[in-house]
């Protein structure tokens, strides 16, 4: 089992690759694409422009993660949230991978906050991520460096708790 979900960041002064403007948000800046386990640990990450759209991104996330974890075929079961329930990105997802999305959804009559089974373990991670000085606003000059350094703080994060 996983969790999906992205975050649109703000860049710094000094970036000039992969950025786009987030409508939806009113950001512009990158997104990074988040996959993480049940504990709230980062499986993959692809960090990528603003303006990509979330199964797009979560499309360069599977593929990626295809080519890199062979022993993720035991993963059957990945949560979502409502950006990725359209029809044919998940029957995509189910054939290409063999992977089923589930959307984790608020019901219509709920008010307010409250925590979603499943999805608050990523919004967790992404929170964990924003207490990293160096995360908190995407100063890097390429998203593979922003990557890197979101893997460097989940070690940072995992050698703190083993300690």
């Amino acid at each position: 089992m996983a969790i999906i979900d992205s975050q649109s960041i703000k860049i710094g002064t000094l970036t000039r690759h992969a950025v786009g403007f987030d409508g939806g948000k009113q950001i512009k800046g990158r997104k990074r694409h988040l996959l993480v386990d049940t504990f709230g640990l980062v499986l993959m990450v692809v960090v990528t422009a603003a303006h990509v759209s979330d199964p797009a991104g979560a499309q360069a996330l599977f593929a990626r993660l295809k080519r890199k974890r062979l022993w993720l075929k035991r993963l059957w079961l990945i949560y979502t949230d409502g950006t990725y329930r359209g029809k044919t990105f998940v029957q995509s997802v189910f054939d290409t991978y063999g992977w089923l999305l589930e959307a984790v959804m608020r019901t219509d009559h709920q008010r307010g906050f409250r925590v979603l089974p499943q999805r608050w373990i990523v919004e967790r991670t992404l929170g964990w991520l924003q207490c990293c000085r160096r995360l908190s606003k995407d100063d890097e000059g390429l998203p593979e460096s922003a990557e890197t350094f979101i893997y460097l703080a989940m070690i940072h994060l995992m050698l703190k708790r083993l300690a």
